[in-house]
């Protein structure tokens, strides 16, 4: 089958973390004999972002690393109803422009063969949903959000016919444990600032206990204001600015354990859904300490995937224990790449992809299932 994603940007992931669930998804696609293809604006915030930050050089390093994956870009006059003629499934993700969604959406109502779905990975749903209500989602087929209280926000709105919970995960094919990277620090934050979503709980979690165990730390991310830099200078935490997705794996493996700090929206009114970064520091190997978390669809198994603190001296001793008592440490390890190897995959996600496609799909998407699984 051939599956179209319309996406903000499969190029960069300078704050844009859904690229790397997407990049998973489609390499695992093409692995399984499928034709996936990424459709991003020209315009794309996230792919100018990482030129004027990295320039040219970090666009063709995203191809060298993923050779095996196609982008098309397109701008106002792209002949849309061309480029899906021939698709069986087409996944509309909730950045694109308001008109194009309403457009395929069109498209779709006029007889298009293709199963059209609406993808939601953020949380304007809560935080800005007057702008996922103007979206015209009638003629979709089925709406996947990364979430179960995101799915209930939907239904209770009324938008979607068919909603399911299709959560992130981890490409295994690149985020795994790499036991010849020697150790070179103590702790590792891969994570953007976040439009002062968290400063606060960066802060707290992340700088005073690095500072009051004087931790060799570094962090990774965009978009740290003047006075975080500042802060983080302070106290001798070393900010790396981005760093493509592919290289975060050898990052973790330099380092002895790594903390996750959601988002104040997540924690606030979207309960359930933790950043991508905890499946693919799971998948690497590292021991994780969590600030507050609620992980109502036990998607982990809290104390032994990961550690929860609920204070800022909670997660300072935890991480003193972490990086001392390596029987904790090895268990924490182990217990997290069990759970990822055998839930949170991309693999898992593309099957899990292909039963909501037979919920859903049309009847030329099921017919195609049908028959390949009657192949196999």
């Amino acid at each position: 089958m051939k599956f179209v994603f319309y996406t903000h940007s499969l190029i960069s992931d300078w704050n844009h973390g859904n690229a790397h669930f997407l990049r998973g998804v489609m390499r695992d696609l093409t692995r399984r004999g499928h034709v996936a293809i990424a459709l991003e604006p020209a315009q794309s915030w996230s792919r100018q972002n990482l030129i004027a930050d990295q320039g040219s050089v970090a666009v063709s390093a995203f191809h060298d690393a993923f050779p095996d994956l196609r982008s098309v870009v397109y701008d106002d006059g792209f002949d849309h109803e061309a480029a899906l003629d021939d698709a069986d499934v087409v996944i509309m993700h909730e950045w694109t422009d308001p008109a194009l969604v309403a457009r395929i959406g069109r498209l779709r109502q006029a007889g298009a063969a293709f199963t059209l779905l609406f993808h939601d990975t953020h949380h304007r749903a809560v935080s800005a949903d007057t702008d996922i209500a103007g979206l015209d989602l009638s003629a979709y087929d089925g709406v996947l959000v990364f979430g179960g209280t995101l799915r209930e926000r939907y239904l209770k709105a009324g938008w979607g016919r068919n909603v399911f919970t299709w959560h992130e995960a981890a490409d295994d094919s690149i985020f795994k444990p790499l036991q010849s990277v020697s150790k070179t620090g103590d702790l590792i934050w891969i994570g953007n600032w976040g439009d002062d979503e968290r400063s606060a709980e960066i802060a707290e979690y992340l700088v005073q206990p690095a500072a009051d165990l004087r931790l060799k730390t570094t962090i990774h991310g965009v978009r740290y204001p003047r006075p975080a830099l500042a802060a983080l200078a302070e106290v001798g935490i070393s900010y790396k600015g981005w760093i493509a997705n592919a290289a975060a794996p050898e990052a973790f493996a330099q380092n002895r354990v790594t903390v996750h700090i959601p988002r104040r929206p997540y924690v606030e009114n979207l309960p359930g859904i933790p950043t991508i970064r905890v499946f693919e520091a799971l998948a690497c190997g590292i021991p994780l300490v969590s600030a507050p978390w609620n992980d109502c669809e036990g998607l982990f198994r809290t104390g032994d995937d990961y550690l929860s603190v609920s204070s800022g001296d909670e997660m300072k001793e935890q991480l003193r224990t972490v990086l001392v008592d390596r029987d904790l440490a090895n268990h924490l390890i182990q217990s997290g790449l069990e759970t990822i190897r055998s839930r949170h995959t991309c693999r898992h996600r593309v099957d899990e992809l292909f039963e909501i496609l037979r919920t859903c799909g049309s009847s030329r998407v099921t017919d195609a299932l049908t028959a390949r699984e009657a192949a196999q």
